[in-house]
């Protein structure tokens, strides 16, 4: 079980100098089809390129700086995609 921290938490990274906002959950690199724990963009700027995108996984994390907004909508998603054999409903969201 993995525990995810919410998208909006404002993270470091061990050996980085910058700060970066983590904007999606367990997500899967198109060429290699790896699936990571996070990606994230750099703050305060956001989304400078759509094609670099910083991937990375949980053990990476040095200091948390702010955890991410949090209701019972994205508590539930966290739970799912940490206890993924337990749902079913993971990427189901509509507008």
């Amino acid at each position: 079980m993995k525990n995810y921290l919410p998208i909006g938490s404002v993270v470091l990274l061990k050996e980085a100098d910058k700060r970066i906002m983590i904007i999606g959950l367990a997500q899967k690199e198109a060429e290699t089809e790896t699936v990571w724990d996070y990606s994230a963009v750099l703050y305060p700027e956001g989304l400078l390129d759509p094609s670099k995108l910083y991937l990375f996984n949980h053990d990476k994390l040095q200091t948390i700086f702010f955890i991410g907004f949090q209701d019972p909508e994205g508590i539930q998603f966290l739970s799912d995609i940490s206890n993924p054999s337990e749902s079913s409903n993971i990427g189901q969201g509509e507008l």
